[in-house]
Parts: C-alpha cells; structure tokens; sequence
C-alpha cells in the first residue's frame, strides 16, 4: 500500500484481538494509512482464520478483515513475550485488545498496568460487557449482544420467536462505534496536548443505541415495541413485497412525499389527498391495509416491470440482492465498491473496499491476511532491532 497520502501515515496500531469486533477497528485505520502490526499466539493465531466459509482450509473473513496487516506471533502469557510486547508498545500509538478483564490483569496487561508504563498510548479494550459492573468477566460474544441489546427481541415475524441476525452485527457495529472514539482520543493526544487513555467499547451498548427508540417508548409510555416482520410502524408503507416472478422488492417511505408518489404510482390517487392516508399517525394506523395495497400491486408484476414504474415515478424502491446480484450492481461497479485482488493464497477475489471514499487522502488496500508470524523477522529484527540467533531462541522456546 502506498500510504503518502493515507490521513493516519505514521500512526502505529497494535491489534491483539481476535475474531471481529476489535480487529475490524485496527482494519479501518490501517485501511486509511496507519501501520497495523497484528499479533497472534504462536501456532494457533487469531481464531477467525479458520472461521466461516474457507477454502483450501483459509477462512474468507480473515483474508478480508486481515488486510493491510504486519502478522507476528507472540505469546502474551509469558514473560518474555509480553516484555517483547511492551517494547512493541513503547513504539505504537495505539493497542487492540479483546480478552477478559482478568486474563489482562493476570497477564499485567490491563489498562492501569499499561497507562503506567505507555501514558501516551490510547488503548481500545474491545469487550463482552465493558468495565464495572458484576458483568464484566462474564464471556461476551455477539450474539449474546444481539439478544440483550433488544435486537432479537424487535426482529422477526409477529408470531415468530426473537430472531438473530445470520452474521457478526453486534460486532461490526460496535467496532464502527470503536473506531471513531479511538480517533477522538487520539485527537485529544495529538492537538490537545492530553495523555493516552482508555477506550471502553462492549458489544451491546453500541447496538442498544441504534435501537434507541424501544427503550424510550418503554420509559416514557411503559410501551415495549413487539415484532413486525418487515414493516415499521412509523413508515408505512414500507416492506419487503413479493413480486408475480417470485422476487422481492423492499419500499421505503419516510417523507410524505415518497408516500403519495407511492399511492399515485398504484393507482390510487384518492389516497394521495386524503389526511386519514397522508398523515404520518393516521397512517400508521393503517399501515397494514396501506401494506397490503401496495403488495396486492406489486404481486401482479414482475420484479423488472414494477421497479421500472417505481423509478420513474421515483418511488424509493429496491431490488431485494442476494450476493451475485450485489457483486453485479451497475452502480457498485462504477464506484469500485468490489475490487478485485490476485491473493497468493487465494488466487483472484473480490472483497469489499473501504467505505469512507476520501477525496484526497482515499483509503487503500496492499494486500489481503497474511500467513501465520509472516512479518515476525521484519518486526523483530527491524522494527525491535533483534539479533538473528535471539529471534531463532525465541521461536526455539515458543515465545514467538
């Protein structure tokens, strides 16, 4: 990666966690510039490359999440390992981290041991439950957040149970909610002349916010929101709608004057001007009758025939894309939002490029996951300015 241009260039990030949430934040910033040195235990390495689909035994999540990444193996559960970590940290500006409380403390890596020794470091602690309260070592997955952020509860069919999400929501949501507090601490550092400090994400608390409107309704109107399927009361009509070919279509209307071009484009321009269709309480009122004209259209219509009057009629409707079609978008294409890569490991693959597209200083990708300890004679030898024969007595003894 050529990082001239990359807004973080000389920022040095240590990721020591695994699986999603608190790699995917060290992935961001490497992404736009910074220097990414990931650690892994010897001989293992980070759990989520062999996690999901793989193919030829390499998991496709770590090969996309691992990008731009200097791989090294250390084992932080010993001595020698972790003074070869805080040297590691005496150079870095900010650290990963993803265990339990406890394992950090056993270890003397928790916050208040690092800050004593690193005060200029900003130190994401990427954890189940957070710090304080009698939760805090419990061990804390997403899935587990998804279930207790209230997301379960409010997702599914009416007369269906609480439905999970068929992906790692909760972790990528909160470590998009981790990134930016790891930059604003460091802006604090860098303009405000302030010390490092510690940033504390859990896993329920950034999705919880995104589903904010549940537990003000509970709070305020002694109102907990029940399942609704597809639609959302306060939008109707708003769905996803089957169409006469057997596919799906979704509409959006959160302005009125998406709704009455919906009426219209269905024929039925009573409803355009009258207040009981048009205002957003009544209409939500009847928000399954406005559903069911809109789906009773829409079924007498192939999916091509109904988006086009959709689109004309700007309507804010969407083919409902599996991952073929979303690999095949005209538009998505146009912005390069799946670039192709020839991987060593991998042959040609297709991942997903940075979301933020920068203007001047855009976010790149050099390389995809790397292999297990690829860059340890780099790090160790160049960056740590080890000797040949103490790097070989520390792969020797494990340590590396």
């Amino acid at each position: 990666m050529d990082d001239a241009r990359g807004p973080l260039r000389g920022l040095r990030v240590v990721d020591a966690a695994t699986l999603i949430a608190g790699p995917m934040v060290a992935t961001a910033l490497g992404e736009f510039g910074a220097e990414v040195i990931k650690v892994e235990q010897p001989g293992i390495g980070d759990p989520l490359r062999t996690w999901g689909d793989r193919k030829d035994g390499i998991g496709l999540v770590w090969k996309s999440v691992s990008r731009n990444k200097r791989c090294i193996t250390l084992d932080l559960r010993q001595a020698e390992g972790q003074d070869l970590f805080h040297q590691l940290l005496h150079l870095s500006d900010a650290l990963v981290m993803g265990n339990r409380p406890s394992a950090l403390v056993r270890w003397g890596l928790d916050y208040d041991s690092i800050h004593a020794r690193h005060p200029r470091l900003v130190m994401l602690h990427m954890s189940g439950y957070g710090r304080g309260g009698p939760s805090s070592d419990r061990p804390g997955f997403g899935t587990l957040a998804e279930a207790m952020s209230g997301f379960a509860q409010v997702t599914g069919q009416p007369d269906g149970p609480p439905t999970l999400p068929p992906f790692m929501l909760a972790d990528g949501v909160a470590a998009q909610a981790a990134t930016w507090a790891v930059m604003m601490a460091l802006y604090h550092r860098d303009v405000h002349g302030g010390a490092g400090q510690l940033v504390d994400v859990n896993l329920i608390e950034p999705l919880a916010r995104l589903i904010e409107s549940s537990t003000l309704s509970f709070d305020q109107l002694g109102v907990s929101p029940a399942r609704v399927g597809n639609r959302l009361p306060a939008s109707a009509p708003r769905n996803a709608y089957l169409t006469a070919d057997g596919k799906w279509l979704a509409i959006s209307s959160a302005s009125s004057n998406i709704v009455r071009r919906v009426y219209r484009t269905i024929g039925r321009h009573d409803l355009a001007e009258n207040p009981d269709y048009m205002d957003p309480v009544r209409r939500q009122e009847r928000g399954l009758e406005v559903d069911a004209l809109v789906a009773k259209w829409v079924q007498q219509r192939t999916l091509s025939e109904a988006m086009k009057v959709f689109l004309d009629a700007e309507v804010a409707a969407a083919p409902v894309y599996d991952a073929e079609q979303l690999l095949a978008d005209e538009h998505l294409v146009a912005r390069g939002t799946f670039p192709l890569f020839d991987d060593p490991d991998l042959g040609p693959v297709r991942v997903q490029a940075p979301v933020a597209q920068l203007s001047e200083t855009p976010g790149s990708i050099a390389h995809l996951g790397q292999s297990l300890g690829a860059e340890n004679e780099a790090v160790y030898g160049e960056l740590l300015e080890l000797k040949a024969d103490r790097i070989s007595a520390l792969r020797a003894t494990g340590v590396i």
